[in-house]
């Protein structure tokens, strides 16, 4: 019997061992990988996430959409970043100047740029993507000088240095309109119609909330791309974290 994602979600919000012994196998490999990216790869770090998951207010396991393991990984993500401090930046933008800025790129090139902001290099970028690193790096100097244009101060690093400060601006600028995550998975995964895929393009385009869902649902493709589930011992040492012990094995009778 295959064990899910949504099964997982499920039992943790249950508070049942199960799902807390699943979730410490195939996420914190995932924790890791984020942390690695965004902050550093430290297992006191990663111990911080999961006490603040295991605190009966965290919203994490309260909602499971469609597509749910990936829509899992880009909650979780954002539970990742929030336990980060924000970085002070001397040159602040705001999602208002910066839309005025990037209002004559397309969609794929606002996600281009936006990704930047992300901390990932062009040759990153351009694998979720599906884009020539070359082209994002184009990309990328447009907007820079397309931002300096509407910033009265400014320096190349200047989006980049924003770019958590920015993320956190989109994530809580939602909407009633803007749009679930299957929509932005169907177009990444070359599921949707030309005509759904236009009409949530005409949405993105002027959306920097959905702009950056997009683009967190392209780098969970990627941080999911090769994650292996920790070993029993290591998920033994994790579980301890959320005070869930491991399975007793059973006694062979061939084993004695």
């Amino acid at each position: 019997m295959i064990y899910t994602c949504y099964e997982m979600v499920r039992d943790c919000r249950a508070n049942q061992p199960e799902g807390w012994r699943y979730f410490v196998a195939n996420y914190v490999p995932v924790i890791r990988r984020l942390l690695a990216h965004y902050a550093a790869d430290d297992e006191r770090l990663v111990e911080q996430v999961l006490t603040s998951i295991r605190k009966p207010e965290s919203s994490l396991f309260q909602s499971v959409e469609p597509a749910p393991e990936r829509w899992f990984v880009a909650e979780l993500r954002q539970k990742v970043l929030a336990e980060l401090p924000e970085k002070p930046v001397e040159i602040e933008l705001d999602l208002e100047m910066v839309g005025e800025a990037f209002a004559p790129l397309t969609v794929v090139e606002k996600q281009a740029a936006w990704i930047e902001g992300m901390g990932y290099s062009p040759e990153q970028t351009g694998a979720m993507l599906r884009m020539a690193p070359a082209t994002v790096g184009k990309i990328r100097e447009r907007a820079a000088e397309l931002i300096r244009g509407k910033s009265e101060t400014w320096r190349r690093s200047v989006l980049a240095e924003n770019g958590r400060r920015l993320g956190r601006l989109a994530a809580e600028s939602r909407g009633s309109e803007c749009l679930p995550a299957k929509d932005f998975l169907d177009i990444l995964d070359g599921r949707t119609t030309w005509q759904r895929r236009e009409q949530v393009e005409r949405h993105v385009t002027g959306c920097f909330h959905c702009v950056d869902h997009f683009c967190r649902m392209a780098e969970v493709i990627e941080v999911l791309r090769g994650v292996k589930p920790l070993s029993e011992e290591e998920s033994a040492r994790w579980q301890r974290v959320f005070g869930v012990e491991a399975p007793k094995k059973r006694r062979s009778w061939f084993g004695r």
